[in-house]
């Protein structure tokens, strides 16, 4: 009786040799696949409309009769000696610099409020949140409601109270316009700068507290040593935020008054508005505006990051941790 086996299985045959190069490779390509969809979003909402807004501001381009042809510099110095401009410049920076004084103080004193309260923080919190969650063009409509003197309370309440004699305008004048939407946006914005400066008290260790209470320090010295300086980074991205937000107004200002009256209101932005759909309808001067509110833009956020520690500002920031702490 003979013993037969079974043949012996063929050895697998051994897995391709992968070079370098062709890992590389493709990592290479699986990265630009994640990263396509991002940048096709960023060329088509972002690139292409700059280029394109360059291109407009050399142009005789009207809104009806389309590109007439080269139009460079001519646009700028039209735009720059219209009646308009200048006004509406100082308007603007007038505007920029009380919201954001008054948006980043009250940010920060809801904030220190909210993490020093125990029993109330969530309360607070969400009470002062709740007009965030109100889009800004909603908002203008209420309070342009509320401020009107037909169906708005406050000419009706002035009345009872004798303080007025008959309806109440509060839209009716250049400084009523500037702190009624002053007012509007503070309401609106205030309480999402208090979260973002939250987050940045939130983030200083408490064991720096502990070490300056325990040398004697008071609150006041504890606040100006202490807290300030660490929340350098957060104060530098609210106060980055509220001025861009702030030079680009628009919504606000054309929801209660479209400049008005007698144009004394008119933003930067309202005026591009208003040379491209509105008076002029050129859009080769108000794309030619548009480019100078980027430039300026540019630099006044460069600007910023350098007066506030944008480029060192971690550097510092960690080198004052460690002085505290020693």
């Amino acid at each position: 009786m003979t013993l037969t086996l079974p043949p012996a299985r063929p050895a697998p045959p051994a897995p391709p040799v992968v070079s370098r190069k062709n890992r590389h490779l493709a990592r290479t390509l699986r990265s630009w696949a994640y990263v396509a969809p991002t940048a096709a979003l960023v060329l088509l909402f972002f690139v292409i409309p700059v280029v394109l807004v360059f291109v407009m501001s050399g142009s005789d381009w009207l809104l009806l009769g389309g590109n007439k042809g080269i139009n460079f510099p001519e646009n700028y110095s039209e735009v720059l000696a219209h009646r308009s401009f200048w006004p509406a410049v100082w308007f603007t920076l007038e505007y920029t610099v009380i919201a954001t004084v008054l948006l980043i103080g009250l940010g920060l004193g809801l904030a220190l409020l909210v993490q020093e309260a125990s029993r109330w923080r969530a309360f607070l919190r969400t009470v002062i949140l709740v007009p965030t969650a109100l889009g800004l063009a909603s908002a203008s409509l209420l309070f342009y409601a509320l401020y009107s003197p037909q169906v708005g309370p406050i000419s009706p309440m002035l009345q009872k109270l004798g303080l007025a004699d008959g309806p109440v305008t509060v839209l009716g004048s250049p400084s009523g316009v500037l702190w009624s939407t002053v007012f509007l946006i503070v309401w609106r914005y205030a309480g999402f700068y208090m979260l973002l400066l939250l987050v940045g008290l939130q983030s200083i260790p408490s064991d720096v507290y502990e070490a300056a209470r325990i040398d004697g320090a008071r609150t006041r010295q504890i606040f100006r040593s202490i807290t300030l300086p660490l929340l350098r980074p957060s104060l530098a991205l609210a106060t980055i935020m509220c001025v861009t937000g702030s030079l680009l107004a628009f919504d606000q200002f054309y929801i209660l008054t479209k400049g008005g009256p007698d144009g004394s209101t008119t933003t930067v932005v309202l005026l591009v508005y208003n040379l491209a759909f509105e008076s002029k309808r050129n859009l080769g001067m108000a794309a030619a505006l548009s480019v100078l509110v980027l430039l300026a833009l540019v630099v006044i956020n460069a600007f910023q990051l350098r007066a506030l520690g944008g480029s060192d500002g971690g550097g510092r920031t960690k080198k004052r941790k460690k002085e505290v702490a020693a």
